[in-house]
């Protein structure tokens, strides 16, 4: 599970970053039963209907090797890559969501998604997200020849935090993460023993205490496959955080 911006802030670099994850997943794949990538796995993704971004071929096999083989892939569509549609589930078999899912292993609750657009606040994103998402705005968009379409597209990418290593690398405290606001708001209606989200490229484990049943809960912010390589493990009994050295 990881969010990785394949495309910035180079070809290069970017190249080096998806052959190190192919190299991950070949070092997990004897042991992995199910894997989730929780979104913002390429920079920029628009799906004309006969096109799609060029790149991305060793991961792209790897995820479909991955399906072929039986292990189910989970794919969270995230705010850079929203305008994936039916190419990831056609090709390489993968269950493509949009929202935050519950899933329940071993008797522990997870709630699992990208994380963008949760919680109080970011009122502005959350406008551009609707804009976005909307169908007219993606039908406009694939008006556009794809030289173009791509072009603007990457244009942008490259003036993101990510290309200019300008993330935000600060937590903020309990009571301004709009992620740990939000979690604490799903606890006080239902218990979860985890949730695990990717938006923010802070690696996280926080542990929350209160709402139903005054139970122990955990949020889990995955970090990034920019600078931290870090990735989660549910090994039937716990979730924990770790970082791929390889």
């Amino acid at each position: 599970m990881r969010i990785v911006h394949l495309g910035v802030p180079d070809y290069a670099s970017s190249l080096e970053r998806e052959k190190k994850i192919v190299r991950w997943m070949d070092s997990i794949r004897n042991d992995c039963e199910e894997l989730y990538l929780l979104g913002d796995v390429f920079d920029f993704w628009f799906e004309y209907k006969t096109v799609v971004p060029r790149g991305f071929v060793r991961l792209l096999g790897k995820i479909a090797e991955f399906t072929d083989a039986g292990i189910p892939v989970h794919y969270f569509t995230g705010n850079h890559d929203m305008w994936t549609f039916d190419y990831l589930t056609k090709e390489l078999n993968v269950k493509l969501y949009r929202e935050p899912i519950e899933a329940e292993y071993n008797g522990r609750k997870f709630y699992i998604g990208h994380g963008d657009g949760l919680g109080p606040g970011d009122y502005g994103y959350k406008f551009i997200k609707k804009v976005f998402a909307s169908p007219l705005c993606q039908w406009l968009f694939a008006r556009l020849h794809p030289n173009l379409g791509v072009g603007i597209a990457n244009y942008f990418s490259g003036k993101s935090r990510i290309a200019t290593g300008t993330t935000d690398e600060i937590y903020h405290g309990d009571e301004k993460e709009w992620l740990v606001i939000h979690a604490k708001a799903l606890l006080e209606k239902k218990h979860y023993t985890y949730f695990v989200f990717g938006h923010r490229h802070l690696p996280l484990d926080i542990s929350l205490t209160g709402g139903v049943g005054e139970k122990s809960s955990r949020y889990i912010n995955l970090g990034d496959w920019v600078k931290y390589f870090t990735y989660a493990v549910f090994d039937g009994n716990d979730l924990e955080l770790k970082k791929y050295e390889g």
